[in-house]
This record gives structure tokens, C-alpha cells and sequence, in this order.
């Protein structure tokens, strides 16, 4: 993979910020052209840096959801194998390799806290999975 430019970090930064900005909005923010910004954009979706645009929803606009960070910790060589079967379930929003005495580490959004267990039950029988820690996400403090 290419090595990403300051112009390319500074470009992602402000789509995470606003996914959906015009590009001529970006392109004065950033001080280059409008067709810069999209051949940038196209370069980086090419490649693969930039995977996707989604909505980033207010923490306190579904207060129903149920959030929670799994530390999980695999047998030795099954943490591939762990990570396809995890990837499979659709209430894990995103999974990270991690260092320490941990080796994944999950963020889970469920409809309450029965659907929770089921999560968490499932994750503890994927086969290489020897122990995991959840905590519960009550409030955001920063965003």
C-alpha cells in the first residue's frame, strides 16, 4: 500500500469529520482545487484507504443500545481464525488487534442487555477464544 501524504491525512480528517461535505467545501479547507480533492478521493477509495462513507449517529440518539468493549484473548495461532468467526457477527460495529495481556479487543451494539449475553456467549464459543472482559459503555465524555 502507497504511503499516505499530508494532504491525504488531512483530507481523510475532514471526511471523518463530514462525510457528506461538497468537495468544493473541502478543497477551500484543505487550500488545493476541487480536482484535486477528486482524484485524492478516487486514488484513496482505489486503493482501498478509504473503504467506505457511512453516518456517524449521536451517542444519545438511540439510547436503547446497549454498547459495550470486549477484551478477548486467543490461544496461540487461532487469532486469525478467531477474527473470521467474530467478523461473522454482525453486533461486533468493529474489532482491533491489540497488544498486552489481550489480543482482540471488540466494540458490541446490541438491542439490550439479553442480546448482550447472547453476544457475549457466542464470542466465548469461538474456538481459540481461552478468556474475555466486558465493560458496559454508559456515557461518552468525549467524541
Amino acid at each position: 500500500m502507497e504511503r499516505l501524504t499530508d494532504l491525504d491525512r488531512r483530507l481523510i480528517a475532514a471526511l471523518r469529520k463530514d462525510g457528506r461535505a461538497p468537495i468544493s467545501s473541502l478543497a477551500q479547507q484543505l487550500g488545493v482545487s476541487r480536482a484535486t480533492v477528486t482524484s485524492r478521493i478516487e486514488k484513496l477509495t482505489a486503493s482501498g484507504v478509504i473503504v467506505g462513507f457511512s453516518v456517524r449517529v449521536r451517542e444519545d440518539a438511540d439510547l436503547s443500545r446497549v454498547r459495550a468493549i470486549s477484551f478477548i484473548e486467543v490461544a496461540g495461532t487461532n487469532t486469525d481464525r478467531a477474527i473470521d468467526e467474530l467478523r461473522g457477527l454482525p453486533e461486533i460495529i468493529a474489532l482491533h488487534t491489540t497488544n498486552g495481556a489481550w489480543d482482540l479487543v471488540a466494540e458490541i451494539s446490541c438491542t439490550d442487555l439479553r442480546d448482550l449475553d447472547r453476544v457475549l456467549r457466542l464470542m466465548r464459543g469461538v474456538k481459540g477464544v481461552l478468556n474475555s472482559e466486558t465493560s458496559l459503555l454508559l456515557s461518552s465524555v468525549v467524541t
